[in-house]
């Protein structure tokens, strides 16, 4: 009954594992993506140089190149190049972008600010007729930079809270167009339009600084389908949230919302039917996808630039592969010589037991691809050299998973135990070493991965990722497969060629069934 429910137990794990196979690659299909991204060094990809303004000190210019290294590192494991070149320069290189989205992961500002609003009007699609002139900004009073400090003191946001606009601000706001020049500071009014350029907005000053953002996550709620940025406040800044909300929850539309700018345009207006004291809001967007969402939310988490950057002299530029077609091709031989030398060893040394071998590392190498290709689309790995070595790597810690439980189970069969008992519990006996092994490359890959550059941790990602697929497979394909094959003919009686024979099982006699040795005990006794 045992054999049995090893049996039914075996079955059940290979039609799982093949049904998780089967929609990795349905996803795959659906997605219309069959291959991983490649890196920098075997795809190419764009480089931009930024050259800062003003005096620069290197300590801000340090600090800049890590700020856009953590940027583009949210966006995964891609094998970017970050670098500075002189005292006022810094190179970004990274595959699998377009130039547009190269320069809006590094460049942006991030300046974020919450504002009241005062007047809002949808954008007309018309345009003004020729001959009548066009709007001209007017001139604004002279104040703080948008940088200024503002205290936090009730007394303060109070003041805040009772601007009204003049009628030199209406004025303004009439003839506003979406595009046009206005100054950004934060103690005086803004017009602008959100990012979608549907709507104009007359703000007050500056109520609440982005600095006071402490955490930015981009989400999709319960209950939703669209994507949001939550954001998290400081103490002082759920404070002033409270104040603001509190303030113009009792206001009627639209001096209930309040504007939440980034970079001088509109991202949101939420209105405020209650006060909110938690120190939680939300930026949503009807434009916002998963990446974008992201990528705003990423930039908010890593704040301004210390620094600011030359437009005219930013520069933009394709780069070829440093390593091309010819290293990935020998990468790609060189894999399959390592694979072949695997397969090849296992059948001169355990000759039918090769099978096993093989199908196991044809489905860690399937689900290897599926894993890389998918997460190449959903964290924007992408897979170099090093990726290639670690995978190499991986074959054999595969092979020794192999062999560890292999001799194991010649060993129970060594003590006199039939075959179908020993793959059971020569199983128990290994796993533990299998693990314990895995663990450790495991164990090497996070520490490579946390302390390294880029190109290393491409090689320790991948490591890591088929060192888990490999105790997947282990776990779920080859002990069961083992099972199964243990209650055939050719493999539980012993076959010469099967890899449980006498010879190669160091036993005088070919391990039986437990239905044979139950027999030959029978026999025995009756004699």
């Amino acid at each position: 009954m045992a054999t049995s429910k090893h049996k039914t137990h075996s079955l059940r794990t290979l039609v799982i594992l093949f049904a998780m196979i089967a929609a990795l690659f349905s996803i795959m299909a659906v997605a219309n993506v069959w291959a991983p991204k490649l890196g920098l060094d075997l795809r190419g990809g764009m480089q931009i140089t930024l050259t800062a303004t003003g005096d620069v000190s290197a300590e801000n210019l340090a600090m800049a190149k890590k700020v856009i290294q953590q940027r583009v590192d949210s966006f995964g494991v891609g094998e970017s190049e970050i670098s500075t070149r002189g005292d006022r320069q810094i190179v970004v290189a990274m595959p699998n972008v377009n130039e547009q989205e190269l320069v809006d992961r590094v460049s942006q500002t991030a300046e974020l600010s919450f504002r009241k609003v005062y007047k809002t009007e949808a954008v007309s699609t018309t345009t003004t007729p020729p001959g009548l002139p066009q709007p001209v900004d007017s001139p604004r009073p002279t104040a703080a930079p948008s940088g200024a400090s503002t205290t936090a003191d009730s007394a303060t946001m109070a003041t805040l809270l009772e601007w009204t606009p003049s009628t030199q601000d209406t004025t303004d706001f009439t003839n506003y167009q979406c595009g046009d020049t206005f100054p950004d500071v934060s103690t005086e009014p803004l017009i602008t339009c959100d990012q979608d350029k549907q709507n104009k907005y007359l703000l007050g000053p500056v109520l609440i600084r982005g600095t006071e953002v402490t955490r930015a996550v981009a989400e999709i709620p319960q209950n939703s389908v669209s994507w949001q940025i939550s954001l998290g406040f400081s103490d002082t800044g759920r404070q002033q949230f409270g104040q603001v909300t509190t303030a113009i929850s009792q206001l009627t539309s639209p001096e209930n919302q309040f504007g939440i700018v980034l970079d001088g345009e509109v991202v949101s207006a939420p209105s405020v039917s209650e006060a909110i004291t938690t120190g939680q809001a939300s930026i949503t967007s009807s434009t916002f996808t998963q990446k974008t969402a992201t990528q705003l939310a990423n930039v908010l988490s890593f704040g301004k630039l210390p620094v600011k950057f030359d437009k005219s002299k930013m520069s933009v530029e394709n780069i070829s592969p440093t390593l091309g077609s010819d290293q990935l091709r020998a990468g790609i031989i060189a894999g399959l010589i390592g694979l072949g030398l695997v397969i090849a060893y296992s059948i001169l040394y355990y000759r039918g037991l090769s099978i096993v071998v093989t199908l196991s590392l044809a489905i860690a190498g399937a689900l290897a691809w599926s894993m890389m290709t998918l997460l190449g689309q959903a964290i924007g790995f992408a897979l170099s050299l090093p990726g290639i070595a670690g995978a190499i790597v991986a074959i054999g810690v595969t092979a020794d998973s192999f062999i560890i439980y292999f001799e194991r189970i010649r060993d129970e069969a060594r003590e006199g135990r039939s075959l179908r008992t020993a793959i059971e519990t020569g199983w128990v006996r290994s796993r533990k070493t299998i693990v314990a092994a895995d663990s450790v490359s495991l164990l090497s890959s996070v520490v490579l991965f946390t302390l390294s550059t880029a190109a290393v941790q491409g090689f320790a990602f991948t490591l890591g990722l088929t060192t888990l697929i490999d105790l997947a497979v282990v776990f779920w394909f080859t002990k069961p497969l083992m099972t199964l094959l243990g209650r055939t003919k050719f493999y539980g009686g012993g076959h010469r060629l099967s890899g449980f024979d006498p010879e190669h099982m160091g036993t005088s006699s070919a391990p039986l069934h437990n239905s044979r040795r139950r027999s030959a005990a029978t026999a025995g006794g009756k004699a």
